[in-house]
């Protein structure tokens, strides 16, 4: 199955100074099968270690002599890594940490050799630093799930992903294909976006065998939990890992996970399920300014999982309960919608970036303000909100706007696409104002090209 971040590693194979890269993310997601592909696709000689199978590496990593390393490497892969045409991939990367402070030497003694890395738990080794960082040596890629036009190529929808990658407010969709992506798209919040789920159903049509690959993921996931951390701090990760259905979207009390331990405690171990990219924390910021990430307040977050088939799997939702749903109840109840949302903004910049979310939180005496997410487009900020309908509610919208001097809002639905210019008039510092802002209304699975268009829509102001 294909992978948009192929595109990455093209360009990265191109480049006239090219360093090796790390592929970051959680176990599962797709970095071995990426790698493959690419490099078939490329016309290139894998040649692929696992180096969690090769314990015995660390130490001739260690001498961080390529004399040494390359020959035992050739021996393992059973290939020349001095022919052209060779991609080295060094996978599991975090089982030897020796090998990540080795790949300076590989950029400066072999830089024609194009190497690929990947790591699931690359965050915990990271964080030790006891060991020499190829600090401005590799550069990284950060990998999540497959997203909705990820698993709509696969499918062999390729007619629906050309409407998405084609999208212009100015052309509206046919109303079948609008139908279609609603019904691929709920599809999707069931089987989410871990590859093997996808590929189970594209192979058998079964919505059924999905859950078998979501309960086999939980369980490794659960397994390699006493990877991260040893007793007591081990018991806190489950004890966060079966609370995350609970508090999932909404804003952290420790108090709603466990009244048994401390928040300290709770915090170190929801911090550890970050590393392992397992949860996606996503924090309030005061979005005075760009970048939104410069005002944010780390002791206000929510949180939202890795992925939204997983979630439903720990949620017990069923595939009936899903396709039962109303659209209503499906926006507004289990913020099913809104961790579809997440997951994409998440990874929005095709893996460059590591995954970020922001919110906005008005708390005073007259009452309070949310908004789901804020982005930005170019230098605007842009609050987003899923809601039901047309109909929906968009006073924290409304209130952004007024507080934040904004132009462009969004708000995601299950609607067609529609912009509208909205004026509201408000009394601030005893004086009434006249707001003008626009609000552009996106069906879910345009979440993609959120960014497109809204710059699209600053552009014509």
């Amino acid at each position: 199955m294909k992978r948009f971040m192929e595109n990455q590693l093209t360009r990265w194979l191109q480049k006239p100074r090219r360093k090796p890269v790390v592929i970051r993310g959680a176990r599962q997601v797709g970095k071995s099968t990426l790698v493959q592909n690419f490099a078939r696709s490329q016309g290139l000689k894998l040649a692929e270690i696992n180096l969690e199978k090769h314990g015995n590496l660390n130490g001739i990593f260690g001498t961080n002599d390529l004399d040494i390393i390359i020959p035992e490497l050739e021996l393992l892969a059973r290939i020349s890594l001095r022919q052209e045409n060779t991609l080295l991939f060094l996978d599991e990367i975090q089982s030897t940490p020796h090998a990540i402070s080795a790949l300076r030497y590989f950029r400066e003694e072999m830089p024609q050799l194009p190497l690929v890395a990947a790591g699931s738990l690359l965050e915990f080794v990271l964080a030790k630093h006891d060991f020499s960082m190829p600090v401005g040596r590799v550069e990284y890629l950060h990998l999540g799930p497959m997203t909705f036009e990820e698993f709509l190529l696969a499918m062999g929808d390729d007619m629906l992903l050309s409407y998405i990658e084609g999208f212009q407010l100015s052309r509206p969709l046919p109303q079948t294909a609008h139908e279609k992506l609603l019904q691929r798209q709920r599809q999707y919040l069931y089987i989410g976006g871990m590859p093997e789920s996808i590929l189970t159903f594209c192979e058998s049509s079964s919505l059924l065998n999905t859950r078998d690959v979501h309960r086999s993921i939980i369980q490794t996931y659960q397994d390699d939990f006493a990877k991260y951390s040893r007793e007591p701090s081990l018991s806190r990760i489950h004890t966060v890992f079966n609370a995350i259905t609970r508090v999932v979207g909404e804003k952290v009390k420790y108090a709603n996970i466990s009244r048994e331990d401390r928040a300290k405690d709770l915090k170190q171990a929801i911090v550890l399920l970050t590393k392992a990219r397992l949860l996606l924390p996503t924090y309030h910021s005061s979005c005075s300014g760009i970048p939104i990430k410069s005002g944010i307040s780390e002791k206000i977050y929510k949180l939202y999982f890795l992925d939204i088939g997983l979630l439903n799997y720990l949620n017990g939702l069923e595939w009936s309960h899903i396709s039962a749903l109303d659209e209503r109840t499906l926006i507004n109840e289990g913020v099913l919608a809104e961790q579809f949302i997440a997951q994409h903004l998440a990874y929005r910049f095709e893996g460059l970036e590591p995954p970020d979310l922001f919110y906005w939180l008005r708390e005073g005496k007259t009452g309070n303000a949310e908004v789901d997410f804020v982005t930005s487009t170019g230098n605007t900020i842009v609050p987003i909100e899923v809601k039901a309908g047309k109909s929906g509610t968009i006073k924290s919208l409304q209130q952004f706007a007024i507080d934040k001097k904004t132009t462009l809002t969004c708000r995601f639905d299950l609607n067609p696409p529609s912009v509208q210019d909205l004026s509201y008039r408000a009394r601030q510092k005893q004086k009434v104002q006249t707001v003008n802002y626009k609000l552009l209304s996106l069906p879910l699975y345009l979440v993609d090209v959120m960014h497109d268009v809204s710059l699209k829509v600053l552009n014509e102001e």
